[in-house]
C-alpha cells in the first residue's frame, strides 16, 4: 500500500475520532465567544482610602496600584510608577465593582416598546434552546445608567415565563457595538429556571400543561430524565470511538439537540442554574430534584422566603440573591420579610446577594444593600460594611463562577473598582469613578467623557442641555 493512503478502516475511525473531538469542544466551549479586550491605560494609583476589600476586610489609610488591568499592590505609601494617575481618595471608600446576578437589561430595554422585548421566548414551557445574549441589545441606555451607580458586571438573564428558559450570560459592563465585545471571557453560561406561579400562570391560562406546581415539577424531571438519557448516548458513543476497534468503525453519533446539550451542560457541572423561586418549600422541592438528577442549583434568585431555609441553603451551598424590601406584589410573594437577606447572610456559611431584576434597581444596588443591612442591624445583628459589601462583590461573583477573577480587591484580580464619594450604603452615596479592567469607564466630575449609548447621541440631555 503506498506510503500516503490510510486503509479505509482507520479513515473512518480517524473520521470519528475527529467528529467527536469537534462536539466535545462545541458542548462545553462557547461559538459565539468573547471578543472583549481590555483598552490600553496608564496606571492608577488610588491613595489614602477606606478599602473595604469584599473578603470581609476594612483596610484604612490605604492605597490602590491598578496596572495591566489588575490590581498590582495594596498597602500604605506606595510608590507610583513612572506616568501613572494620582487619585486622591482620601475621605472616600472604594469597593470592588458591583456584580448584579440577575438583570435583563439589553433583553428588556428602553425604550420599552413590543418591538424591543426579547426576554421570554414563551412559545413553550422549555426552552433551554435559547441563550439570552442572541437578544441583547448592546445600546440599551440602560448600561450606562448601571454603570454609573458603580455595576462592573452583570449576568443577563432571559425571563421567567418559562419552566426552563435558557441560558444566561456574563457581560463586562463596557461601552460595544456588539454583546461578543461585552462577554466575560471564560464565564459560565448560567441556566434560568423557574417555579412557582410564572410557568402555571403563562402556560397554563391556554390550556396547557403545567397549569398547577404538580405540573411544574413533573416538567421538570422530563426534562431531565431525557437530559440524563442524552449524555448517556453522548458518553457511550465517546467511549466507543476511544476504546478504538471496530465498534469505533460503526459507532454513530447520537443526533445533535440543542435543547438537551444544555441540559447537559448543567449535569455535567459546566453550566450553573440559576432559579427564579420565591416560595421556601418549592426551593426545598428544588433541592431534593437536584441530587436526583445531579444538577447544581448555584442560586435561587427573588427568594422571599430564604429566611425559613437559610441553613439548608448554606449547607447546600446554594446563594440567595434577594431584594431588600419588595413583596407582597403576588401571593408566593406575601411572606417576604425586610430581614431576609440578613437572616440568610446569617446562617454560617451562609451565601447572600442582593440583586436587581430592575432597570432602576441595578442603578442603586449599593443602597438596597444599605436598606438591609440597616435592617438586619435593627434585629440585633452585627453586620459591618466590610461583610455587607460581600452582597454585591463577592458573593455574586461566586455565584457565577468567576470570583477566582472577580469580585475583591486582591493582588492579581480584576482591577474592577469604586471610589465612592462616602461609604456606598449611605442614601448620599454617590459613585465618583468606576473602573472597569483599570480602565477609567466613568467620571462623575467629567461625565461628557462617560461612553454614550448610540441611542441617545444627539439628545439634548446628554448634552447637559434644556430640551
Amino acid at each position: 500500500m503506498p506510503a500516503n493512503r490510510v486503509p479505509v478502516g482507520r479513515l473512518s475511525l480517524l473520521i470519528a475520532t475527529l467528529f467527536v473531538s469537534l462536539v466535545a469542544q462545541a458542548a462545553p466551549s462557547d461559538p459565539y465567544p468573547s471578543t472583549y479586550t481590555v483598552a490600553p491605560a496608564a496606571p492608577v494609583l488610588i491613595q489614602g482610602a477606606t478599602v473595604l476589600t469584599g473578603t470581609g476586610e476594612r483596610l484604612d489609610n490605604t492605597d490602590i496600584l491598578l496596572k495591566d488591568g489588575v490590581i498590582a499592590a495594596i498597602g500604605a505609601h506606595l510608590a507610583a510608577p513612572d506616568g501613572a494617575v494620582i487619585v486622591d481618595a482620601r475621605g472616600r471608600t472604594v469597593t470592588p465593582g458591583i456584580i448584579d446576578i440577575h438583570s435583563h437589561l439589553g433583553v428588556y430595554p428602553s425604550p420599552a416598546i413590543s418591538s424591543m422585548q426579547d426576554g421570554n421566548e414563551a412559545t413553550a414551557p422549555v426552552t433551554a434552546n435559547v441563550w439570552a445574549e442572541h437578544s441583547i441589545w448592546p445600546n440599551d441606555p440602560g448600561f450606562q445608567k448601571a454603570l454609573e451607580g458603580g455595576v462592573t458586571s452583570l449576568e443577563i438573564l432571559p425571563g421567567s415565563a418559562n419552566l426552563i428558559g435558557g441560558r444566561g450570560v456574563v457581560l463586562k459592563n463596557v461601552a460595544a457595538i456588539t454583546y461578543q465585545a461585552m462577554k466575560f471571557p471564560g464565564a459560565p453560561h448560567g441556566l434560568k429556571m423557574a417555579c412557582g406561579e410564572n410557568p402555571k400562570r403563562v402556560y397554563g391560562g391556554h390550556n396547557q400543561a403545567p397549569s398547577t406546581r404538580m405540573g411544574n415539577v413533573a416538567g421538570y424531571r422530563a426534562q431531565w430524565i431525557e437530559a440524563k438519557d442524552y449524555l448517556r448516548d453522548w458518553n457511550d458513543y465517546d467511549a466507543k470511538i476511544r476504546a478504538g476497534g471496530k465498534d469505533a468503525e460503526t459507532a454513530k453519533p447520537p443526533k445533535r439537540d440543542l435543547r438537551l446539550d444544555t441540559l447537559a451542560g448543567a449535569l455535567k457541572g459546566d453550566i450553573a442554574v440559576q432559579m427564579h423561586c420565591y416560595r421556601a418549600d418549592e426551593m426545598a422541592t428544588m433541592i431534593d430534584m437536584s441530587k436526583e438528577f445531579g444538577f447544581r442549583i448555584a442560586t435561587f434568585h427573588h427568594a422571599t422566603e430564604a429566611y425559613k431555609i437559610a441553613n439548608r441553603l448554606a449547607e447546600n451551598g446554594i446563594c440567595a440573591a434577594m431584594w431588600a424590601d419588595w413583596w407582597g406584589f403576588k401571593m408566593e410573594s406575601f411572606d417576604g420579610i425586610q430581614e431576609n437577606i440578613s437572616l440568610v447572610d446569617a446562617a454560617p456559611n451562609g451565601c447572600a446577594i442582593v440583586h436587581s431584576d430592575s432597570e432602576e434597581g441595578i442603578q442603586r444596588l449599593n443602597q438596597e444593600a444599605g436598606k438591609a443591612l440597616a435592617r438586619g442591624r435593627a434585629m440585633g445583628l452585627e453586620i459591618p460594611p466590610e461583610r455587607a459589601v460581600r452582597w454585591i462583590t463577592l458573593n455574586p461573583a461566586r455565584a457565577l463562577g468567576i470570583g477566582d477573577r472577580t469580585g475583591s480587591l486582591e493582588v492579581g484580580k480584576m482591577a474592577d473598582v469604586v471610589i465612592w464619594n462616602r461609604e456606598p450604603f449611605s442614601s448620599y452615596a454617590l459613585a465618583e469613578q468606576v473602573y472597569i479592567d483599570g480602565v477609567l469607564q466613568f467620571d462623575r466630575a467629567h461625565p461628557a467623557a462617560t461612553p454614550r449609548s448610540d441611542f441617545l447621541l444627539g439628545q439634548p440631555a446628554t448634552r447637559g442641555e434644556a430640551p
